[in-house]
């Protein structure tokens, strides 16, 4: 099987990784994301002489004709920033499919994992599915699930992604090259579905008057390698990086956000019901991290 892979970031240097020693499959040719070109992706496909196709529009009619010439039997993105229009994802024979870190017809859309945090799921999906010329609306090829603990955050849910989706996506492109696709429409799973926005420069500010619970889910969501959470003390910025829960502490009315003690490991903050405990923050250009004060870096 011949595919022409459109590919960017540590998830697509995985399933490079997979697909690559699979003597089977060949990649015809690679397409990385034109505005920021992935230096691994471009290195990898010079080691493996791996033609590499570069446009701003790939729905343009050159690109198309460019990429028609390498008979692809499958186009496969993995985190291609460009949106695929009729006419290129029936190129090939096969069609084109996409591996999406979300749990589809639920999360489609941006910044899933993130997002899977903040709404306290239990559990996040990875879906490979046939493109259609909707967004993460296509049948589903393959769809497999994680484990969400109180002890993930952004970066374990990512470096959990990063190798499910180099998994899962391995796995659809064998399942078609076999002949033996049993898809399954979204619609037949739900009829609406959710869909995430992109999240934008100042959703990390921290709202004290939701839950301890939410405010929990929100920093661990937005923690390193994310933009962390955000408030302020007396007027100087604070960023959040880590918290955690209070056993047994009591719902009360109090002023939200006001810092109302101190604890071997951080501070404690009034929240909508009870109260948080942040442990590593950045403040007033100090990090803090348990009972650790450092210069920050």
């Amino acid at each position: 099987m011949r595919i022409g892979y459109f590919a960017d970031g540590p998830w697509a240097h995985k399933a490079f990784e997979k697909i690559v020693m699979d003597d089977s499959i060949e990649i015809a040719f690679m397409t990385v994301r034109y505005d920021r070109k992935d230096e691994v992706l471009i290195n990898l496909a010079d080691r493996y002489r791996i033609p590499v196709e570069l446009d701003k529009n790939i729905n343009s009619q050159k690109f198309k004709d460019t990429v028609r010439s390498y008979n692809a039997d499958l186009f496969v993105s993995m985190s291609f920033d460009q949106i695929f229009k009729t006419e290129m994802i029936h190129l090939p024979k096969y069609g084109t499919i996409n591996c999406h870190a979300g749990k589809l017809p639920f999360y489609r859309g941006r910044n899933v994992l993130n997002w899977a945090l903040i709404n306290d799921e239990k559990e996040f999906g990875i879906t490979v599915h046939y493109m259609d010329t909707g967004i993460d609306t296509g049948d589903i090829i393959l769809q497999e699930s994680y484990p969400i603990t109180d002890n993930d955050d952004y970066g374990t849910l990512l470096e959990k992604a990063y190798d499910g989706c180099a998994a899962v996506l391995y796995k659809a492109i064998k399942i078609i090259q076999s002949g033996q696709v049993n898809t399954i429409r979204q619609n037949d799973i739900d009829p609406v579905g959710t869909y995430c926005g992109m999240r934008v420069e100042g959703d990390e500010i921290v709202n004290w008057n939701g839950s301890s619970r939410e405010i929990f889910n929100f920093i661990r969501a937005l923690c390193i390698p994310g933009p962390q959470a955000v408030s302020w003390i007396k007027g100087n910025r604070i960023a959040i990086n880590r918290a955690k829960m209070v056993e047994g502490a009591h719902r009360y009315k109090n002023i939200p956000g006001q810092v109302i003690g101190k604890t071997a490991d951080g501070i404690l903050v009034k929240t909508g019901d009870t109260m948080l405990e942040v442990t590593e923050y950045t403040y007033a250009g100090k990090v803090k991290v348990g009972d650790r004060l450092q210069n920050h870096e």
